[in-house]
């Protein structure tokens, strides 16, 4: 495993919870773009693992490290504190990869 294939995978993770965290916390101003940006970003990851596969035992990991810049930019994008959002991602690779995941909304 390459360290540019690792670090384009914690870059990939950023967007993904920092998305995940504007549609738990800012329910009124979800959309379908809200929708459609974070289904393209699971396939880019997926897409992203299935040409590196060595990559998929760094998820867990690679989540730690992509949370802390998802979460500041969470906080910019919403105009909400950064406390205003977990400290730790509230979701694991796994969970946050399913395409029928939605944090708050019952599948």
């Amino acid at each position: 495993m390459g360290r540019s294939e690792k670090r384009e995978l914690v870059i990939r993770l950023e967007v993904l919870p920092m998305h995940l965290l504007k549609w738990q916390f800012q329910p009124e101003r979800r959309g379908r773009s809200w929708e459609v940006s974070i289904a393209n970003n699971r396939d880019k990851l997926e897409e992203h693992l299935l040409d590196n596969p060595s990559l998929r035992s760094q998820t867990d990991a690679a989540v730690v490290t992509a949370y802390r810049r998802a979460r500041r930019e969470a906080a910019l994008e919403t105009a909400l504190p950064e406390s205003a959002f977990p400290s730790v991602c509230p979701w694991s690779y796994d969970e946050a990869i399913l395409p029928d995941f939605w944090p708050d909304r019952v599948n």
